[in-house]
Order: structure tokens, then sequence, then C-alpha cells
């Protein structure tokens, strides 16, 4: 099994991360012209910064990424520039985003990050398959109510 290293002269490094942050409130925003424009700014600002985006997927409520970072950038610098730009760059893009966020915060705060180490194949995977699982279990709580009085 060999590992795609990143390196420079003197140096090699495989920092894979799995990452995933929401919405502010965890609302169900992410959708049409928004989950465009926001795949958009993710992929600028990871190449500004020299991130490679492995897997992505922008669900209506939270977003999955799988990432290689560069070791000059910690984890938490990195969340917390991606976070905060594509924040404003939204905002810049949607004004009417103002009145159901209010304060430029357009993500909630705090996310979750995971070292991927060898297992890439299968985060990629469940990155990849996240919407499918996510329907599906969406259809299986949904009950249907009855009416006590019927009989």
């Amino acid at each position: 099994m060999a590992q795609k290293a990143n390196g420079l002269s003197h140096t090699k490094w495989l920092c894979k991360y799995h990452i995933v942050f929401t919405p502010k409130y965890r609302r169900k925003i992410i959708y049409n012209q928004y989950r465009k424009d926001l795949g958009e700014i993710l992929r600028q600002l990871c190449q500004w910064k020299g991130v490679e985006i492995i897997e992505g997927h922008l669900m209506p409520d939270h977003v999955h990424m799988l990432v290689s970072i560069p070791p000059k950038l910690s984890v938490s610098s990195f969340m917390g520039y991606l976070k905060g730009k594509s924040s404003l760059m939204m905002f810049d893009r949607h004004a009417n985003l103002k009145s159901k966020f209010g304060n430029r915060k357009f993500w909630a705060e705090g996310y979750y990050v995971s070292n991927v180490g060898l297992n890439e194949a299968t985060i990629a995977k469940y990155i990849r398959e996240q919407e499918r699982a996510d329907i599906a279990q969406d259809r299986l709580s949904v009950k249907e109510y009855e009416d006590p009085f019927a009989r």
C-alpha cells in the first residue's frame, strides 16, 4: 500500500484530515445556489493556502471534507481561515443571508477533525456515501401518525 507523500528537498509529509463543520444553528441552508457558491469558495480558499481537497461533500446541514494540509499550517489556524473567509465571501455574494444569520457568522463555533492515517480510502468512501445514508435514515425516522380515536 503505497501512500503519496508530499515533500520538499528535506521534508516528506502525509497529513490528511477528515473535517466536519456546520452552519450556525445547524440550519439546512446548503442547497441550490448556496451549495454551488459555497463549493466554489471552499475550493478557492483551499487552493490559496496550498491545501488539497481529496474528497468533499456538502450536505444540507453540514460539510464533510477530506483534506491534505501542509505541516506549516495547523489544523486550527486553517479552520479559522476557512470558516472566517468563507463566511465573509458568502455574505458578500448573498446579502439576503444577513437577515437569517445576523452578525456575519455563517458557521457554528467548533468543528470535528480526525487524523486519517492509513484509512484514507475508507473515509473517502464514507464521505461519498454519507448523503445516501442520511436520506435512508430520514425515511426510517419519519413516523406515520395514527388517529388514536379511529378503530
